[in-house]
């Protein structure tokens, strides 16, 4: 029961020969999701010094790109936002940024009742000069 990949065209290439998202029976599993913008591949908040290393890098627009940039591509795949139910997140600098992570996550997720489970990953890398991603799994309700 496992479907075709899912592309979404409105949302970030990945960065490697993967999909956005696979559907195997109720449940959709996203790639990681990063806060690039879909239409220019720029960063949010990011600055560059001249040889390409960040200088400098805002993590609350980053969080509020990834989590639209994972709202595209589940509505893409026939999913709503509702239907998080795990999240799992890699943040390249845990101390300086979680607690400002999980402000904006409060912002998108209200009640924490109903919002999807999370784990959260200090990390020391992504492949591109991002600050957090996003693995998520949805249950698409038939």
């Amino acid at each position: 029961m496992t479907s075709p990949s899912i592309h979404a065209s409105a949302a970030p290439k990945p960065v490697g020969a993967y999909p956005h998202a696979r559907r195997v029976g109720e449940l959709l599993f996203l790639s990681g999701i990063g806060p690039r913008d879909p239409a220019t591949d720029a960063i949010p908040g990011n600055e560059m010094f001249a040889d390409g290393r960040v200088r400098k890098y805002d993590i609350v627009a980053q969080a509020h790109a990834v989590f639209a940039n994972v709202r595209t591509v589940l509505e893409a795949s026939g999913a709503r936002w509702e239907d998080l139910v795990d999240v799992t997140v890699y943040l390249t600098d845990m101390a300086r940024d979680f607690k400002a992570y999980n402000a904006v996550w409060a912002e998108h997720f209200p009640d924490a009742a109903s919002a999807p489970c999370r784990t959260t990953l200090g990390i020391t890398a992504l492949p591109t000069p991002i600050a957090i991603e996003l693995k998520c799994v949805a249950r698409i309700k038939e």
